[in-house]
């Protein structure tokens, strides 16, 4: 049988990296029993950081879940990563779950990561519990963090604990609600002990209990009304009215404790269970026209919110069950693919030991192994009927590498591992350069594609090798040209004749701009060359436009084509260093050919030549992206940002406020930003982050083009050695 809907709760711990999410998530399981000693991050072993590489770095790279009873109540914990580069797996958790708890280091307070992450828990309505950690750390100060956590997410945050004592003095915590104090006698299960509260704290407790009854009382005017009137206001009228309040964002209670020492997590595990709501009391979801209810008697829906690529066991789905029950050795419909799945284990997870179940009703979280074609942001249902959630709001991957297998013959072997981490982590961004042909594998930061590298070695056995990407430079021209192509070979029997006159010219400003539709029109166009009229074509990216002018027949229609193909070839590599070339009218204006000799072949050799004659007296010119680049930042880092955008050959386009931080927007050329992520995150001391986006094409400054080009020949010549 599996557990009623009303008896669970589904709760993600999330927070800035370092503010101790896996120390608490052990320091729970401990308590409640579930795994038998209580493990340490420095130490490599916790519970849910169980990769070689998660150990080596001491920090979560993905979401780990666990559950656990606690009086009478299932509890499915979900520890999610705190490092912003793997913050796909966090915004997972907590779209699948009723509640977070927000784990703040009781030192640093509220960090950029903590407000990001409550925004979006706060677009998705979910109730929020904030845990102050490390209180026994030196300059850990409690009532700070509250305040702060105040000024950063409004009066309705409130104190439902204080700490016993500070920094090395810490000895346990005082429960406004009960008005009781709770000591520490040991890191051991249970090992604290009922008291009266210290009278050196008695007031201190008396006027954060008023505070809390304030919020607590505006639940409902009833209640209100009592306080008011001095009414006494029984204990389960407060839980009740806290559940109430916390359930939807009114009241946001706050705790505190020391996770590795399970200080205060006994608590915690009362106020998850008394405070925070099960999938009953939190509602209904509504997808599109579906209300989706934790009610067992109705069709099956089940949501994947995370795919782990495995090796050998193949994908690992976690679900949430929303509506109905899913079963072992069931058939379901994935209603992306339109196809069935055979349901085979189903898995609950207790600390690190897989447990295999029947099945999960309503609103319950668990793990499914082999299924064929299911990935996250899939839909499991009874029936395939149309359903889709809203894609996740994920950060673009800006650091980006050119990637190469180690071994030859391994390509293909790394291209398919890379697909299998992608449907784990949607963040990485997998892509040939179509100019420069390189395999292109990016993240969102430089750890991010450490990890990747990492783990295409640890479960999948392929080496491989990250260089910086090539910057895809453009080559175009400034000025007009006439050249004159011929091709002729005669080597006995039928010879080879191809002979033809062009013109070039700048398809003007338009030629460098992103926006094809913005560069001389969106589509091809074209004019039948009848009655004596030029036939014209531009491609879709108006790289080129090919006019044709000739007359009289002095080349025969059936070879123009040939002519064009070879100016195309000649514009794939340009004349000053190698790089395509954009933006160019070229006049097919003159001609001759050899009623026996000419062919395809020999005009489109003689384009070429043309074509390249053409370049070198066109005044060719070198063309670098320029990217719009837009920065968060704390508002303290904003002149020192701005500052190194210059040194980058930036122009910043403006700033706002967004939040807590200080958007920027400015724009930078690509070749300039390629290092910019560790660089940013040295300035901001982690709290920054970018996008990139690309804008349009500009001329590169003549020193810099200069370099470039000897660059270039000193690699064709060193390729032709």
């Amino acid at each position: 049988m599996h557990t009623a809907a009303d008896r669970i709760r589904n709760v993600a711990l999330v927070g800035h990296r370092g503010a101790g999410k896996t120390s608490l998530f052990e320091a729970l399981l401990f308590e409640a029993g579930v795994i038998g000693r209580l493990g340490a991050v420095a130490d490599g072993n916790t519970t849910s950081d169980n990769e070689p590489d998660e150990r080596a770095r001491q920090m979560s790279i993905s979401a780990a879940l666990s559950s656990l009873e606690w009086s009478g109540r299932k509890v499915n914990l979900l520890d999610t990563p705190g490092e912003p580069s793997f913050v796909a797996d966090a915004l997972g958790a907590l779209r699948v779950c009723e509640s977070a708890i927000f784990v703040v280091n009781g030192v640093m307070g509220v960090e950029v990561s903590t407000a990001r992450l409550w925004a979006r828990a706060a677009e998705l309505d979910i109730a929020r519990l904030l845990f102050v950690n490390m209180l026994d750390r030196e300059r850990a100060d409690f009532f700070r963090a509250l305040e702060q956590l105040k000024a950063a997410f409004g009066q309705h945050v409130v104190a439902t604990e204080i700490p016993i004592g500070s920094e090395h003095e810490l000895a346990g915590v005082i429960d406004l609600v009960d008005m009781k104090a709770y000591r520490q006698d040991s890191a051991e299960r249970g090992g604290w002990s009922e008291t009266e509260i210290p009278a050196a704290h008695a007031e201190q407790a008396r006027a954060y209990r008023e505070k809390l009854m304030d919020e607590v009382a505006e639940v409902s005017d009833a209640l209100m009304e009592r306080y008011l009137e001095g009414e006494e206001i029984s204990h389960e009228e407060i839980v009740g009215a806290l559940k109430e309040g916390t359930n939807h964002g009114r009241i946001f209670p706050v705790v505190c404790g020391v996770a590795t020492r399970n200080l205060g997590t006994s608590r915690l595990l009362d106020a998850i269970v008394e405070d925070l709501p099960s999938p009953v009391k939190h509602g209904a979801l509504t997808v599109g026209e579906l209300e989706l209810a934790p009610a067992e008697d109705r069709e099956l829906y089940a949501y994947v919110f995370k795919t782990r690529a495995d090796p050998f066991a193949g994908r690992i789905n976690l679900f949430r069950v929303y509506q109905g029950a899913l079963r072992h050795d069931s058939h379901v419909l994935n209603t992306r693919a339109h196809l069935k799945e055979r349901i085979g284990q189903l898995l609950t997870f207790a600390g690190k030991e897989a447990v295999h179940v029947e099945e999960f009703g309503p609103g319950d979280i668990g793990a499914v192994a082999k299924l064929k074609e299911t990935r996250s942001g899939d839909w499991l249902a009874a029936r395939d009927e149309p359903i889709e959630l809203p894609a996740l709001k994920l950060p673009a991957p800006v650091m980006a590498f050119a990637i190469e297998a180690a071994s030859r013959g391994d390509e293909d072997k790394v291209f398919t591992a890379l697909r299998r981490l992608q449907e784990e982590d949607p963040t990485i961004d997998l892509h040939r350069d179509a100019q420069t042909g390189e395999q292109i594998v990016a993240g969102l930061s430089q750890v991010h594609v450490e990890v990747i590298v990492d783990r295409l070695r640890e479960r999948f056995g392929v080496e491989v090798s990250l260089k910086p990407p090539r910057v895809p430079y453009q080559e175009t021209i400034r000025g007009c040209a006439k050249a004159h192509g011929r091709h002729k070979k005669q080597s006995g029997g039928r010879g080879q004749f191809g002979d033809c006159h062009i013109e070039i010219e700048p398809l003007g400003d338009a030629a460098t701009h992103s926006d094809p539709a913005a560069r001389g029109g969106s589509a091809a166009q074209s004019e039948r060359a009848e009655n004596g009229r030029p036939t014209s074509h531009a491609d879709d990216h108006a790289d080129l436009e090919f006019v044709n002018q000739i007359k009289g027949g002095v080349i025969p229609s059936s070879f123009i084509p040939a002519v064009e193909k070879g100016v195309r070839e000649a514009m794939a590599a340009g004349v000053l260093a190698g790089y395509p070339v954009k933006g160019v009218r070229v006049r097919l204006v003159d001609g001759s050919y050899h009623a026996v000799d000419s062919s395809e072949i020999a005009f489109k050799l003689a384009g070429v030549a043309a074509m390249r004659d053409a370049l070198e007296h066109a005044e060719p010119v070198l063309l670098e992206p320029i990217m719009l680049v837009t920065v968060s930042v704390p508002e303290e880092c904003v002149g020192d940002v701005i500052g190194d955008l210059n040194s980058r050959r930036g122009h910043p386009l403006g700033m706002e406020p967004s939040g807590a931080l200080t958007e920027i927007k400015a724009e930078a050329p690509m070749a300039e930003m390629l290092s910019y992520a560790p660089d940013l995150r040295s300035i901001t001391g982690g709290q920054g982050d970018y996008t990139l986006e690309l804008l349009r094409y500009e001329e590169v400054p003549a020193h810099l083009a200069q370099k470039l080009v000897g660059q270039a020949g000193v690699q064709r010549t060193a390729a032709h050695a």
